[in-house]
C-alpha cells in the first residue's frame, strides 16, 4: 500500500510538471519577461537575473512555496495579469474564478501592478525619450519598458512611497499615464494602517460545524475598528469574513468594541440556546495585545483566558464536549524575532513571557493559536494583511477540500509564517497553538470548493 501510494504522488507531480511544460511551450520571451518582472519581490532577484525560460520561472516559484500541485493560484494570477488566459486551463481556473479570487489570494502587490500597467502603455517612442531624459544615469544599454521601469526601481528612483520621478516622466512623456498612479495612490492610501488604532478587527463567529457533514450553521463575529472596506486586496477581517462564508457560516460584524461591550457580548454569546445543536464555536480576535491578553477599542487589556473561560462546560453547557477554536492575532511582547512593509501590532510591556498553555483553561476541547510566541511581536504587511491570519485564511480554502484536521492545517500555518521575512530580511515570526481537544477536528467541505 505505501508503495501504491507514493507512485500515485509520484505520478501526479509528474502529471503537473507536465501541464507547466506546456504552459512554457506557448509562452515567448516577452512573457518570460514580464513573469520575472511580476516575480520581484516575491523571488530572490539573483534567481530571476538567471531565469531564461518559463520553466526556470516555474522551477523557483516551487522552490519558494509559491506553487505547488495543490496550490497553482499564483502562476494563475500572473497568467492572468500577462494575458495568457487561455492558459488558466492547464491550472484548472478560469479568467472569471480567478478575478473572484485575486481580491483574496492575490501576491503580487499595487505597487508591482502599477509598474506593469504603466510599461504596457509606454510605447518603443516614449521610452526613448524618457531614457533620454535620464541619459546621464543610466547605462548605455538597450532596454524594454519593464527593464527600464525595474532599472529605476533598483536604483532607488522610484518605490511604492515615492512616484515624483515616474510622475515627471509621464508629466512630460505620456500624460495620459498620470491617471494609473493617482488611481494607485488612491488605493494605497485605502490600505495604509495608523498605528495606535488597528484598523483590522477583532472578530467573533460562532458556528455549529458538523465533524463529518454539514447542518443547519448560525454565526456571530464581533469586531474591533476594522480596515477600509474599499481596499481590493481585502484586509484580514474581509479574508476571514469571506473564508468562514465559504465554511458555511452565516457572518455578521460589529466595530469599535469596548472592554464593557466585550463582556456584554460574552455573556450573550455564553447563553446563546443555538449552542445546544451546535458542533463547534470559533472565536477570533484582531487587535493590539500584551503577553496573554489583548486590547479592546477603549485600550482596556482583556486577560486571553478571561475571554475563554465564558465557554468552559460549567459557564456555557450547550458547548460542552464540543470543540471551541481561539484564534489570536496580536503581539504577544516586545521580542523581535531574527533571522511587502510591516508593521508590529502593538508595543509591549517588560515582563516575562507567560506560557501559552496557561492562558487555556483546565478542561478538554479547547485550541488557542496565537499569531506569535508569547513575549514576541506579530506583523502585518501594509497590502496584504497580517501574516498569521493572512495564512490562516490560505491555508484554510487549500486544506479543508483535502480534508485535513485543524491540527494538520496549523502545522502548514507555522511552517508558512515562519519562513516569511520583512525586507530586510531580519525580522521572522512563528506562530504557536495550544490544544486540550481529544479528536480530530475536521471542518466539513463546502459544496463549491472554490466559491472564494
Amino acid at each position: 500500500m505505501k508503495s501504491q501510494g507514493s507512485s500515485s504522488d509520484k505520478n501526479c507531480k509528474v502529471s503537473f510538471r507536465k501541464k507547466l511544460l506546456i504552459i512554457d511551450s506557448d509562452l515567448g520571451v516577452e512573457d518570460v519577461e514580464r513573469l520575472k518582472f511580476l516575480c520581484i519581490g516575491l523571488v530572490p532577484n539573483k534567481k530571476l537575473e538567471k531565469s531564461s525560460s518559463a520553466s526556470d520561472v516555474f522551477e523557483h516559484l516551487l522552490a519558494e512555496d509559491l506553487l505547488s500541485e495543490g496550490d497553482s493560484f499564483f502562476l494563475a494570477e500572473l497568467l492572468y495579469i500577462i494575458g495568457q488566459k487561455k492558459l488558466l486551463q492547464y491550472l484548472n481556473y478560469t479568467e472569471e474564478k480567478v478575478e473572484q479570487l485575486l481580491p483574496i489570494q492575490g501576491k503580487v502587490s499595487l505597487f508591482r501592478n502599477l509598474l506593469y500597467e504603466l510599461s504596457q502603455g509606454i510605447d518603443s517612442e516614449d521610452l526613448k525619450n524618457m531614457i533620454f531624459l535620464l541619459n546621464d544615469s543610466l547605462p548605455k544599454t538597450e532596454m524594454t519598458s519593464l527593464s527600464f521601469l525595474a532599472l529605476l526601481e533598483k536604483q532607488d528612483k522610484i518605490d511604492e512611497d515615492n512616484l515624483t520621478c515616474l510622475e515627471d516622466l509621464c508629466k512630460m512623456v505620456v500624460p495620459k499615464l498620470l491617471r494609473n498612479i493617482e488611481k494607485y495612490k488612491r488605493e494605497k492610501a485605502a490600505q495604509i494602517v495608523t498605528p495606535p488604532v488597528d484598523k483590522e478587527a477583532e472578530s467573533l463567529y460562532q458556528g455549529e460545524e458538523e465533524l463529518v457533514s454539514q447542518t443547519d450553521i448560525k454565526t456571530f463575529l464581533e469586531a474591533l475598528p476594522e480596515e477600509s472596506w474599499q481596499d481590493k486586496r481585502a484586509r484580514s477581517n474581509e479574508i476571514l469574513k469571506g473564508v468562514f462564508q465559504w465554511l458555511g457560516f452565516t457572518v455578521h460584524t460589529y466595530n469599535d468594541v469596548t472592554k464593557g461591550e466585550m463582556e456584554e457580548v460574552l455573556q450573550k454569546e455564553k447563553c446563546n440556546p443555538a449552542h445546544a445543536d451546535g458542533d463547534c464555536f470559533v472565536f477570533c480576535i484582531l487587535t493590539h495585545g500584551e503577553d496573554g491578553a489583548v486590547y479592546s477599542s477603549d485600550e482596556a487589556l482583556i486577560p486571553i483566558r478571561e475571554i475563554m473561560s465564558h465557554f468552559t462546560a460549567l459557564q456555557c453547557p450547550g458547548l460542552a464536549e464540543k470543540p471551541k477554536l481561539f484564534f489570536i492575532q496580536a503581539c504577544q511582547g516586545e521580542k523581535i524575532q531574527l533571522s511587502k512593509s510591516i508593521e508590529a501590532d502593538a508595543l509591549n510591556p517588560e515582563q516575562a513571557p507567560t506560557s501559552l498553555q496557561d492562558s487555556i483553561p483546565v478542561e478538554a476541547d479547547f485550541l488557542l493559536g496565537l499569531a506569535t510566541v508569547p513575549g514576541y511581536v506579530s506583523f502585518r504587511h501594509v497590502e496584504e494583511g497580517s501574516w498569521y491570519i493572512q495564512s490562516l485564511c490560505n491555508h484554510l480554502k487549500v486544506l479543508v477540500p483535502r480534508e485535513e484536521d485543524i491540527l494538520s492545517i496549523l502545522t502548514a500555518v507555522n511552517d508558512d509564517v515562519s519562513r516569511r521575512v520583512d525586507k530586510q530580511g531580519t525580522k521572522k515570526q512563528m506562530p504557536q497553538p495550544a490544544f486540550t481537544l481529544r479528536k480530530k477536528l475536521v471542518f466539513p467541505v463546502p459544496l463549491d470548493a472554490l466559491s472564494l
